[in-house]
């Protein structure tokens, strides 16, 4: 009898332990009319969603250069740090939704060969908060990345303010304009997203038009001061000019931010625990 007692209690804290697991589909596809390629996206579902009857807040979770939808999951470990964190109540049950940004910049192509910004803004986040139960206002609607995603969570934040309630950008691939008009590789990573590179040494309004740097000249300060941003970079990341440039303009011109610089570079055990104070400071908003 007592080892029957002892087989059930096991079984019933496996289950226990078991219904606080997120559920995760990776690389789903969603049919798009503006780029002409499929667009893959992964998705965390929190451990109460096919039993609960109520909406969640959402966070669109940006990978960097070169990775894919699946980035954060097989390497940032997003769904382990969302159910912990969910599990121990450091944050309330979310959504997080990672598309495939490929190496766009999640911007729209100076040629207008690949509008990946208006396929994000007009028909993904639409599709992907009518297709589940997310609670379709700003307040409930965050946006975060690393490297590449950190610089699209604050262009994309900023150029639709009206979208966003909070930012999180870890090692933010921002750069000041010096670094680019003298970047030798600006033909191999920028060049058929931003144009050809700056003769006249000066950066092109292209190039303004969604450097989050130019963004904090041009975007409307009240719009700014609506959503809650949060900076983060390693002290040993290459990334450290562009992030304490925008860290230092923003407290020039009174944007309220949470600035972050730990011991770290440029990998993923810096952003996993960055993930987990993001997922902190998102959850600030989304939890009453």
């Amino acid at each position: 009898m007592k080892k029957l007692i002892l087989i059930i209690s096991v079984l019933f804290l496996s289950s226990a332990l078991f219904s606080q697991t997120g559920k995760v589909f990776e690389s789903l596809l969603f049919k798009s009319e503006k780029v002409s390629y499929p667009v893959e996206y992964s998705i965390y579902l929190p451990p109460d969603y096919e039993t609960s009857q109520r909406s969640y807040p959402v966070l669109y979770l940006l990978h960097g250069y070169s990775d894919d939808e699946t980035g954060w999951i097989q390497f940032g470990e997003a769904n382990s740090i969302a159910d912990r964190g969910i599990a121990n109540g450091d944050f309330p049950p979310c959504i997080i939704v990672m598309p495939d940004g490929k190496v766009t910049w999640y911007i729209n192509s100076y040629d207008g060969k690949d509008p990946w910004e208006d396929m994000f803004i007009e028909e993904f986040i639409p599709f992907i908060e009518e297709k589940y139960h997310i609670r379709q206002k700003k307040e409930f609607r965050a946006i975060a990345g690393l490297s590449m995603g950190g610089n699209g969570a604050l262009l994309l934040s900023m150029r639709h303010p009206e979208l966003f309630s909070t930012c999180v950008a870890m090692s933010a691939g921002t750069f000041i304009d010096e670094e680019i008009l003298s970047n030798d590789a600006y033909d191999r990573y920028f060049k058929t997203i931003y144009g050809p590179k700056p003769e006249n040494g000066k950066v092109t309004d292209y190039w303004k038009s969604y450097s989050p740097l130019h963004l904090l000249d041009s975007v409307d300060k009240v719009k700014l001061r609506s959503i809650r941003f949060y900076i983060d970079c390693g002290d040993d990341d290459f990334l450290y000019k562009g992030n304490s440039a925008l860290h230092v303009k923003m407290r020039d011109l009174e944007i309220p931010h949470e600035y972050r610089v730990r011991q770290g570079g440029h990998q993923w055990s810096y952003w996993r625990t960055g993930l987990f104070d993001g997922l902190k400071f998102i959850s600030e908003k989304f939890h009453r």
